[in-house]
């Protein structure tokens, strides 16, 4: 099955050449989300704690989208600005992913875009 480029009308729109999501063989790449309130269009305030419960929103959407939800995730990849904050954003994550846990990295960046604590980009399963 080649690259198929999926259409997300509720995810924030790109901030580069990349798509939000695409597809190919049964899996669903969903590119790294942050903290944007696509309502509002600009990042969420409140720390790491309210971006991550943004970034999860909006990772819920893009799979509510495309018939898809949290339970279909096989890989999660987080990033974050300093590790410190890992405890914070695990526990928000783990509200979103409940039961369902998928296999994940995390990992410490030196930068993010536009500034962001965390990022978080998802694979899930058809």
């Amino acid at each position: 099955m080649p690259k198929k480029i999926l259409d997300v009308p509720s995810a924030p729109a790109p901030v580069g050449p990349y798509s939000v999501a695409t597809e190919a063989n049964g899996f669903v790449f969903v590119s790294g989300q942050v903290g944007m309130d696509v309502a509002a269009g600009s990042l969420v305030a409140g720390g790491v704690e309210a971006e991550t419960h943004q970034t999860m929103r909006n990772i819920g959407n893009i799979l509510a989208d495309l018939g898809l939800g949290f339970a279909d995730i096989v890989k999660t990849t987080i990033f974050l600005a300093d590790m410190a904050d890992f405890p914070v954003v695990n526990e928000a994550y783990g509200e979103y992913v409940g039961d369902a846990k998928p296999a994940r990295s995390t990992v410490e960046v030196a930068a993010l875009p536009l500034g962001v604590q965390v990022e978080i980009e998802v694979i899930a399963a058809r």
